[in-house]
This record gives structure tokens, C-alpha cells and sequence, in this order.
């Protein structure tokens, strides 16, 4: 692919290919978190390039390049629930419940056993946030952005973001609590 921008003083595809390989993964990621699909994922993430094609030009720089990506990525997930007249949104995160230290790079059988069932029981959970809490866990928790990115990327205060952080990690706590005691899941 080959598109010059403004006449030709850009050289879209070289920028574009860089975009690619920096953030194709994490915008992925965060699509495919969002709709829980991955056929569905790689169209929207199509989409984010397409959008991204249409207004680099327009491009500032006023935000990082992230930040920027991660906006569209987020307005085209929104798009895409409109459209559907649904908000089936779901996350999956590494939110440290019980004080455990996942990164340990060669966890024994139990452990994963352990770390899927907690997983699994958070997607469920998610199902229960606002679309709001989703995003700000998705954002802060799977592609590690800080909360000035994750304000300039949903367009809000940073104000807004931790409070929506916080009453996320409140209903997820507060969720999976009540799952672990009704005898749902067994964290070992």
C-alpha cells in the first residue's frame, strides 16, 4: 500500500507501518477485550486503521500517538455496540485480587489452574460494570496506560477516569467476593 499525504510530503505507508508494529498487538488487545471475539476484533481493528488512514493529517500531536490510537480504537468499539444495540462487553484483566504475583514466568500446573478459574470468573463479573468502568479496567489493567493516557484517550478528566477506576475495582471486588462465598469458585 502506497498513499501520499498532502501532496505527496508524507509518506503514509512508512508511518503507517510503524503504527502497525508499535501498537497493532495492544490495540488487538484491547478490541478483542471489548467484543470477546476475535473474528470480530480483526474487522474492528481494520476499521481503527481505516480511521486512522483518513485523519493522521489531521494528526497534532497535542496527545501521544497512543493516546490517539487508543481514542479511535475506543470510538469504534462504542460505534460497533450502537449498531449492535448491545452492550455485551467483556475484559479480561490482571487485576492482583489476593495478593499474588502472576509474572512468575513458569507457574506450577495448580497455579494456572488457579489463575484461569479466577480469570474466567472475572469476565463474568465485568459483564455487571458500566461500559465506562470496562474501559477505564481495560485501559489501566490489560495496556498499562497511566491515567493521564487513559483521559486523553476516552477524552475525560483524569478526575473522571480514577473515580470510574475506583467503583470498577469496587463492583469487581465486591462481585467476586460474592461468588467466592456463594461457593462458585474455588481459589485454592
Amino acid at each position: 500500500m502506497r498513499l501520499l499525504v498532502n501532496g505527496g510530503g508524507i509518506e503514509m505507508d512508512s508511518v503507517f507501518q510503524e503504527i502497525y508494529q508499535k501498537y497493532h498487538q495492544d490495540l488487538y488487545q484491547f478490541i478483542f477485550y471489548m467484543v470477546k471475539d476475535r473474528d470480530l476484533a480483526e474487522d474492528l481493528v481494520q476499521e481503527v486503521y481505516l480511521r486512522v488512514l483518513k485523519s493522521y493529517r489531521f494528526f497534532e500531536g497535542k496527545s501521544s500517538e497512543k493516546t490517539w490510537l487508543f481514542s479511535i480504537a475506543k470510538n469504534v468499539s462504542i460505534d460497533y455496540f450502537r449498531k449492535q444495540k448491545r452492550w455485551r462487553l467483556r475484559i479480561a484483566e490482571e487485576l492482583d485480587w489476593k495478593g499474588r504475583d502472576y509474572s512468575d514466568p513458569k507457574p506450577l500446573p495448580e497455579e494456572l489452574t488457579v489463575l484461569k478459574e479466577e480469570i474466567q470468573q472475572l469476565y463474568r463479573c465485568l459483564d455487571e460494570c458500566s461500559q465506562d468502568q470496562k474501559m477505564v479496567v481495560i485501559m489501566r489493567y490489560l495496556n498499562h496506560l497511566n491515567i493521564q493516557e487513559t483521559a486523553e484517550a476516552l477524552e475525560w478528566t483524569e478526575s473522571k477516569v480514577k473515580t470510574t477506576q475506583h467503583r470498577a475495582l469496587l463492583v469487581l471486588k465486591r462481585l467476586m467476593n460474592q461468588k467466592e462465598r456463594k461457593g462458585e469458585v474455588n481459589y485454592g
